[in-house]
């Protein structure tokens, strides 16, 4: 045998082998034909086959041309066509994986392991959804259970008017109330620790069935019944009970709180001055009973089947209408300590007399509503008062005369005169506005001095019983001289009292009364004339009077006037000003 017939005859019996394992697997292997991947890859092995159909016709074609060469050369050779024994050589490799057309074999087994993997890969799908689908369903059993259970009871953790009812149905809650009213007790615990117990058998208390507990039901969502575990409901609902209304009241009427302890008003907080501002001052409780309040409280913790009713905690005594909490008693504080900024000091020469806050204090107050009120008729007073003690006209005074008498002297028209009204209204404002000031007050009149004799230390003193007067300047005598006064009868005396020069004229004519005639009573011509008051009383030259002093006066006095010699009346023109103080006193 030739080294071709051996190739060809090897070559015949390797693609025998390769066609027997092909069909061996494909016995042992039997893809799902509905499977996504056997579909998929019959489509490329029709693929496959339909491109390798030319190369195989034309191997086959090839392989019966050999074996017809074969035959010829059996009977050609001179063995007769009988087998070596010598074993055959091969001078190159046996490409028997691949076949004419290109196509490995190797290929197709691949194709058939990535089956077998979809093939497991899809079993476990389906296994897994054949669990959720079990999950699934049991979720929705127990789902439609509650549903179906909480159309008839309420949800988990239901409070029905503060008890719980978790999961019950309406006969068990109506059970459940009806034994709560049978053995129904409230303990009202009162003040300083009291208790009392107001049992339902001392007011024949009884249920009265109604359907409220029916529509508290039918007000839950039995569809929403998970959302109870993470949500609790709760209801209030209508019990209807009866009891005997007067046995209550007597029952209320005999709590100690009311029978037996003396009762006090409670008391607000309010704004209260401490020395140096307002602050609250805390109000008081107090233990009076609100009776109305108590009485509503009992029937509504009864009706509630409450266990206790806290009198203080429900407000059932009677509470002050304004706390320290209260801001409208602070806002009264902060408005009376901004009238509390003022200050207004008064300098009355060496004494000061001070309006601060410890006076202003007391000018202000607050009402019912703490809306406050600055006291302006308590300002006007004070300023009054302040008149009184330093207004100086008119009032006693003494004196003591250069020759060493000394005096009393009262009336006139001469020294302080606050003006009241005007003061009152400056210190008013100065209090709304805060203000911080010194001054003097406001005056109709002023004086010389505060400290001391009023008139200071500069003016004209006359002696009507010596007939005499001084001129006393910077406190010394600076001229003096004899005079002659009015005549000592209620309608010509010279009137005593401090006065002042109010004006200084020269070549005046005096006149008397004015007669029905229009002429006067006199008219007297003089040279010098200093006015001490606007009824006709003056300083004049009196020539016509011989002499002055002694006791002329009490025959030849003059109207009221002061009569002085021409050249002494003269130096008193030019020595004194208008506004120079002047005493005159017996």
């Amino acid at each position: 045998m030739s080294d071709q017939e051996k190739k060809t005859t090897e070559k015949e019996q390797q693609g025998k082998e390769r066609t027997g394992h092909a069909k061996s697997t494909q016995k042992k292997r039997r893809p799902n034909p509905e499977h996504p991947s056997t579909v998929e890859h019959k489509k490329k092995k029709t693929t496959g086959t339909a491109q390798k159909e030319p190369a195989r016709k034309k191997r086959t074609a090839d392989h019966e041309t050999g074996k017809a060469v074969g035959e010829e050369h059996k009977k050609t050779h001179p063995s007769g066509g009988k087998k070596h024994k010598a074993p055959v050589e091969i001078s190159e490799p046996v490409k028997w994986d691949l076949d004419d057309s290109g196509i490995s074999v190797s290929d197709d087994l691949g194709e058939e392991r990535t089956e077998l993997k979809t093939k497991k890969k899809g079993k476990a799908l389906k296994k897994v959804g054949i669990v959720l689908g079990c999950v699934v369903g049991v979720i929705a059993l127990i789902y439609l259970g509650g549903c179906a259970f909480f159309s008839s009871h309420f949800y988990y953790g239901t409070e029905i008017n503060e008890m719980p009812f978790s999961m019950k149905s309406v006969s068990a809650v109506e059970n459940s109330i009806k034994s709560q009213v049978k053995g129904y007790a409230l303990t009202v615990e009162e003040k300083d620790g009291v208790k009392e117990t107001i049992s339902g058998s001392d007011i024949s208390l009884t249920y009265k069935k109604n359907d409220s507990i029916e529509k508290a039901l039918k007000s839950q969502n039995a569809f929403l019944w998970p959302q109870a575990f993470f949500k609790p409901s709760s209801a209030d609902i209508k019990v209807d009970v009866s009891y005997d209304k007067d046995a209550l009241n007597e029952k209320i009427q005999q709590l100690k709180c009311i029978s037996e302890v003396e009762q006090t008003e409670p008391q607000s907080a309010y704004p209260k001055f401490d020395g140096n501002e307002f602050v609250v001052e805390p109000e008081v409780l107090g233990n009076k009973v609100d009776q109305d309040v108590l009485n509503q409280k009992i029937h509504d913790a009864i009706a509630g089947f409450q266990s206790t009713l806290n009198m203080e905690e429900e407000k059932c005594y009677a509470l002050p209408k304004y706390t320290s909490e209260s801001k409208e008693v602070q806002a009264a504080c902060d408005t009376m300590n901004e009238y509390c900024k003022a200050s207004i000091t008064y300098t009355m020469g060496s004494t000061n007399e001070v309006v601060d806050k410890a006076l202003i204090s007391t000018w202000l107050t607050y009402d019912e509503n703490m809306n406050v009120t600055f006291n302006t008729d308590a300002v006007t007073q004070y300023m009054k008062d302040f008149g009184q003690k330093y207004d100086t006209i008119g009032k006693k005074k003494s004196i003591t005369a250069p020759n060493g008498k000394t005096a009393e002297v009262s009336g006139g028209t001469y020294g302080w005169s606050i003006d009241e009204a005007t003061e009152a209204q400056n210190l008013i404002n100065s209090i709304q506005t805060g203000e911080v000031v010194s001054r003097e007050p406001a005056y109709a009149q002023t004086a010389a001095s505060h400290d001391g004799a009023e008139w200071g230390n500069t003016y004209i003193e006359v002696d009507l019983t010596a007939q005499h007067m001084w001129v006393v300047s910077g406190g010394a005598v600076s001229f003096e001289t004899d005079v002659v006064t009015g005549l000592p009868t209620p309608e010509r005396q010279t009137p005593q009292g401090v006065y002042s020069i109010l004006e200084k004229k020269r070549n005046k004519t005096l006149r008397g009364e004015k007669k029905p005639d229009g002429t006067y009573t006199y008219e007297t011509p003089v040279s010098y004339w200093l006015r001490v008051t606007w009824t006709g009383v003056g300083f004049h030259d009196a020539t016509w009077q011989p002499y002055f002093g002694g006791t002329r006066y009490q025959t030849n006095g003059s109207h009221g006037c002061i009569n002085m010699a021409y050249s002494d009346v003269a130096t008193l023109y030019d020595l004194v000003e208008v506004g120079t103080p002047v005493i005159m006193h017996y």
